[in-house]
């Protein structure tokens, strides 16, 4: 279908306002705007169920290039708010391409805006901290929309309970069995335990102790997923009985509350970490990693002397991976599973399975 110019305006919480043209769904979307550094792999964040009640800007100017279709998908469905690019290809080029991005984001009813200079929104948000903005082809009268973004800013919603699956499922294999706590799973981590032979247990984020080891696994993820970790008290609350149980490795969301669980604390980052090219340091061997992240949260580095911090974030040395002493715990902020992003951190499976294997022999 080929793109209308119809007008399109984007306004932020704190009155900055960006006008250009719209595509996919007409309307209003509201959330938080974060910006992704990635050049491609646009369909992946889109399905990233981290991203639910954001909308993202990519800095790259050229997004649709290759297209999009039914295989890039990293989750059951869009999970983005809303979508800003500098330009939208109309005319995608690859054998793998099914659908134009106008075309895409108008089956998903995702609401996006293009034409704007996102070089200066990506600076805006640098420099004053990511900030819930609204997306709107209905008026352009700004203290409406002001009006309405902090109206939609007030409600309370449980991101995890909104993305996380509904009921147990089961992904049979014949290696290990794992237990992963669902709080926003990217299909990619799906497969990469698959690849190595697990027998999968996926279970709703709040399943109980109880519940979850009640399949008996060797092991258990905890995934990645959206919010605000200090928010899920009683998920945090579970986790301190199950670190004492399993071997255990969070990713992302899945690292901050095992941090909390374990006695940390957590904060928000100015503008988070979104994107496949974050260089983080391997303090136990000194190897560096070019990563991918999404995260707007980050864990203090006042953790009791049975933790041990094992990853730091070169470019601002936030908390990037730890460890406990005595328990077979561990994880990363980052995402090994990657999707998009480099490969070279996948390793991280390996060792939390040598850690599930070396427990099982004790």
């Amino acid at each position: 279908m080929k793109q209308k110019n119809l007008k399109a305006v984007l306004v932020l919480e704190d009155g900055t306002y960006f006008t250009g043209y719209s595509f996919g769904a007409e309307g209003e979307t509201t959330g938080e705007v974060v910006f992704n550094t990635c050049m491609t792999g646009y369909q992946e964040i889109t399905t990233d169920p981290s991203y639910n009640g954001q909308i993202v800007a990519m800095t790259y100017p050229l997004i649709g290039n290759y297209g999009f279709n039914s295989i890039d998908n990293e989750s059951y469905k869009v999970h983005v708010q809303g979508f800003i690019v500098k330009e939208l290809c109309e005319k995608p080029n690859n054998w793998r391409n099914e659908s134009t991005g106008n075309d895409y984001f108008l089956k998903n009813n995702i609401a996006g805006i293009k034409g704007i200079d996102t070089r200066e929104l990506t600076q805006h948000i640098r420099s004053h901290g990511s900030m819930f903005g609204i997306i709107s082809t209905e008026t352009g009268n700004v203290d409406l929309l002001l009006q309405k973004l902090l109206k939609e800013k007030s409600k309370k919603r449980n991101l995890v309970m909104e993305v996380t699956a509904k009921k147990v499922v089961h992904e049979p294999g014949n290696g290990p069995r794992i237990a992963l706590m669902d709080f926003g799973v990217k299909y990619n981590i799906i497969r990469s335990l698959k690849s190595r032979g697990c027998d999968i247990y996926i279970y709703p984020a709040n399943s109980t102790v109880e519940d979850v080891l009640s399949c008996e696994p060797a092991g258990i993820l905890l995934s990645n997923g959206p919010g605000d970790p200090a928010e899920l008290k009683d998920i945090i609350e579970n986790i301190k009985k199950l670190i004492s149980a399993k071997p255990v490795f969070g990713i992302c969301l899945g690292h901050q509350l095992l941090g909390l669980a374990l006695g940390g604390k957590t904060y928000k980052l100015k503008f988070g970490h979104h994107g496949g090219n974050h260089p983080v340091k391997d303090l136990l061997t000194g190897k560096c990693y070019i990563t991918s992240q999404n995260h707007n949260y980050a864990l203090e580095k006042n953790f009791n002397e049975n933790v041990l911090i094992t990853h730091i974030n070169v470019n601002d040395g936030t908390v990037e991976g730890l460890k406990h002493k005595d328990l077979p715990v561990m994880s990363v902020q980052y995402h090994p599973e990657a999707s998009p992003g480099p490969l070279e951190s996948s390793y991280m499976f390996d060792k939390f399975l040598e850690l599930v294997n070396h427990n099982a022999l004790l």
